[in-house]
């Protein structure tokens, strides 16, 4: 089995999910890029059709979060969470798309969010990236039903990784 990892800044940790994917006889492989940038993604695309990998699953897993009201949150701020949670996945699912199609197989997985479903106070952009997530995930699994690709979206609730750390149990 053959698993590549991306990162953007999480070096060590993608290294060590590599040296674990390793331990369980998995072929591994880390590459960093900015899934906010089109180039940077056709450039990992690139490097991995020099390699002789093409996806049969991608997880679009990417997300960043903004905590605030509303009325304070900068256009800025709205960008960079659309672009990294709805934009990334976007990206990736069009540049890996094609093979999944021609080979007539495919999996895509996106990681949404319960505040995707519900939304959640102080939390509007992140739950508008995660909702549209959602409506990403429904459209784009009537449009490749046909050619064997499924596409889901997963909605876990709160889960301990870097984003949570500012929160109290």
């Amino acid at each position: 089995m053959n698993v590549v990892i991306h990162y953007l800044q999480s070096h060590e940790a993608a290294n060590e999910t590599a040296r674990e994917c390793m331990e369980l006889g998995a072929k591994v492989l880390t590459i960093s890029a900015d899934l906010r940038s089109r180039e940077q993604i056709m450039r990992m695309k690139e490097r991995l059709d020099q390699l002789g990998l093409a996806p049969d699953i991608l997880v679009n897993n990417a997300g960043i979060a903004h905590y605030g009201l509303l009325s304070d949150v900068s256009e800025e701020d709205w960008d960079t969470v659309m672009d990294v949670n709805l934009k990334g996945a976007f990206l990736c699912t069009q540049a890996f798309l094609p093979g999944m199609i021609r080979q007539k197989y495919g999996r895509i997985i996106n990681v949404s969010s319960i505040w995707g479903l519900t939304g959640a106070s102080c939390e509007v952009v992140y739950s508008t990236a995660k909702g549209g997530i959602n409506a990403f995930s429904k459209a784009l699994a009537k449009e490749l039903a046909p050619s064997h690709v499924t596409v889901n979206a997963v909605a876990p609730g709160a889960v301990d990784t870097r984003m949570m750390e500012g929160f109290s149990p």
